[in-house]
């Protein structure tokens, strides 16, 4: 419950509400981490929220994406190279890979989603011989909203890497609308298909449900299911949803675990 002290050893404004940060201990190594995993980011004299760990940096640091949505995100936000903040963790299920050797793999994120997802794609654009086909669909609010776009258009060297935004500019040449639609854009083939969702829960479920459609079995949907998670250890009950605690039974789970609470109103 004690957060260990981390050296801002980076800091890079992605938009103008988001920024990366490179963290280092103070002392020590960081522990080892697991795709989609996250930590408990401390901000010094204002709180502490779950971060998802979009990373590990070449220096063995942690490489976390933050949106300023609130007083600890903007506090965290604003830390610059040097300053030092609390990190607890890292805590959660993961992304598990492993299980899908020799299938074909859908990562489908919605907005801020893609941070957690990055790790796995990294993998699978370093290891793509593992896998069948591969296919990244990304939806965002508008261009400007879009996190990573130079590791987009790189990952688009490797496999099928498809964009969607809600509300374009007069730049925009991609597809407009929900990212739903691109499910019906990509190739797979459903039996032998695993997908790994991130984003805001509607997105989860309405893509999880598409998903569902082709054929893809729902064992094979893995989600990431936030709630409000305050002590990461399961202790305070914050993050129960249903019979399950997010902070220590996900927040990665598969879409038939969680499917039928995802649908109870306010749960």
């Amino acid at each position: 419950m004690i957060p260990s002290p981390y050296r801002v050893r980076s800091r890079r404004p992605d938009r103008a509400d988001t920024v990366t940060l490179t963290l280092e201990p103070v002392e020590g190594a960081c522990p080892p981490f697991l795709p989609g995993q996250f930590t408990m980011l401390y901000a010094p004299g204002v709180g502490e929220i779950p971060i998802s760990i979009s990373g590990r940096a070449r220096s063995g640091g942690y490489v976390q994406t933050i949106r300023a949505v609130g007083a600890v995100s903007r506090a965290l936000c604003r830390a610059g190279r040097g300053d030092v903040i609390g990190v607890r963790g890292p805590f959660g299920t993961h992304w598990d890979l492993s299980q899908a050797h020799g299938m074909d793999m859908v990562v489908a994120a919605g907005g801020l989603g893609l941070a957690p997802l990055r790790p796995v794609i990294r993998e699978l654009a370093a290891h793509g011989a593992r896998y069948g086909r591969i296919s990244l669909i990304a939806g965002t609010r508008t261009p400007a909203t879009l996190i990573y776009p130079r590791e987009l258009a790189r990952w688009g060297r490797d496999f099928d890497v498809q964009v969607t935004v809600d509300h374009p500019d007069r730049a925009w040449k991609g597809p407009t609308g929900l990212i739903t639609k691109l499910v019906g854009r990509i190739v797979f083939e459903p039996r032998r298909t695993c997908a790994f969702v991130c984003g805001p829960e509607i997105m989860m479920r309405a893509t999880a449900e598409e998903l569902l459609k082709r054929g893809v079995p729902a064992e094979r949907i893995v989600l990431s299911v936030e709630r409000n998670m305050k002590c990461g250890i399961g202790r305070c009950g914050h993050c129960q949803l249903g019979p399950l605690f997010t902070c220590l039974d996900g927040p990665v789970l598969t879409y038939d675990r969680v499917s039928d609470l995802l649908a109870v109103s306010q749960l």
